[in-house]
């Protein structure tokens, strides 16, 4: 939810045009963004969805071409089939190796070079930084990078959970996540690999709306003429700008917190007998409830029915900035008092059938 303080410094936000260049505050923001992110410089867009959709469009140029992505990625699955429709591009969505992220090694057989016209050429690799919360592997991330730019082609990260992999990687070196030179001197080096990125604002720091695009003036150039055919033009933008503004400065810091708190959720769900089915590296937790003769359905609706509800809909657990530890409490609590009402034989059904859940 947007903070009192969050609207308030909306109110004395600039208001002028930003179609036409002419708002103060939402050219602050893409200011601030190209710096802290090492690029040269940013447009400000409507969702993560927007600013995927509008950068793999600046990077495709003509058909025939492609685009390489984890066949769980959400620009192949989650934006409503928008490299398509856009980009006239094919999607190939490949399986990692090893089940968790993509390597050189997975990308490298999959990349369509040469002039064999039955295929289309690879032109783009998007890789997402964090995928269900994992984080993507740094060395991984340059290898890749080095690879497809040995061939031509172009790197995009869907980083709409980047800011929770800045914030990791800021406390594990133990800099400070409310210096602007700690935050800019690590997400510039995480973003280096990449020609592009799209880094959401409302996710994870919390901003109403918006996500912005880094990459070189040429770039983002083009970019923003293609939000504006593509209606994505906002007129007076400043007073969300100007919100999104505040939640990096007042939100990010926060986030190594979200992130303990997941782990502490991960743990006492676990110890109540469920199996956690992806690595809790950041501020998600996806678990698996059948060893305690539970489903989701049935634990979503007890938890809706809480004096203080928790809104849950699948086995995917994301915790942010306004999770309270109290919530994580009456999460674990509410799992413990369903499993002790659990028939012993069917909590033995539950473990045997050992379901794993995808993530």
């Amino acid at each position: 939810m947007p903070t009192d303080a969050q609207l308030l410094v909306s109110l004395r936000a600039s208001r002028g045009d930003d179609v036409y260049h002419e708002d103060p505050s939402t050219a602050a923001l893409e200011e601030r963004i190209a710096k802290m992110t090492g690029k040269e410089a940013a447009l400000f867009g409507a969702s993560g969805t927007m600013t995927n959709q509008l950068a793999i469009r600046t990077h495709m140029k003509q058909p025939p071409h492609s685009v390489i992505t984890d066949h769980r990625a959400h620009v192949h699955m989650l934006e409503a089939g928008g490299i398509a429709m856009f980009s006239q591009a094919t999607t190939h969505g490949i399986t990692p190796a090893n089940g968790i992220h993509l390597t050189a090694e997975d990308v490298e057989p999959a990349l369509q070079l040469g002039t064999n016209i039955h295929i289309a050429p690879t032109k783009l690799v998007c890789l997402e930084n964090t995928l269900s919360g994992i984080i993507f592997p740094q060395e991984e991330v340059v290898r890749i990078g080095e690879l497809v730019h040995k061939h031509d082609i172009q790197l995009h990260l869907d980083g709409a959970r980047m800011w929770n992999v800045a914030a990791a990687e800021i406390e594990r070196r133990g800099l400070n996540p409310t210096l602007e030179e700690d935050r800019t001197a690590v997400l510039s080096e995480l973003l280096a690999p990449f020609d592009s990125a799209s880094l959401c604002l409302s996710k994870g720091i919390g901003a109403p709306i918006g996500s912005a695009i880094v990459g070189t003036k040429e770039f983002i150039e083009r970019a923003r003429w293609f939000r504006k055919m593509f209606g994505g033009g906002i007129r007076q933008s400043g007073g969300i700008a100007a919100s999104a503004d505040y939640a990096l400065t007042h939100h990010f810091p926060r986030l190594a917190g979200t992130h303990a708190l997941a782990r502490r959720l991960a743990a006492g769900l676990e110890a109540a007998g469920c199996r956690i089915v992806a690595p809790v590296d950041t501020s998600m937790v996806f678990f698996d409830p059948s060893p305690l003769g539970l489903s989701i359905g049935e634990i979503c609706d007890a938890l809706a029915a809480l004096p203080n509800p928790i809104n849950l809909n699948a086995n995917r657990v994301v915790l942010h900035h306004q999770t309270s530890p109290e919530a994580v409490d009456d999460f674990i609590a509410e799992i413990e008092r369903l499993a002790a009402a659990v028939p012993a034989e069917k909590r033995a059904a539950g473990a045997a059938a050992n379901v794993k859940l995808g993530y």
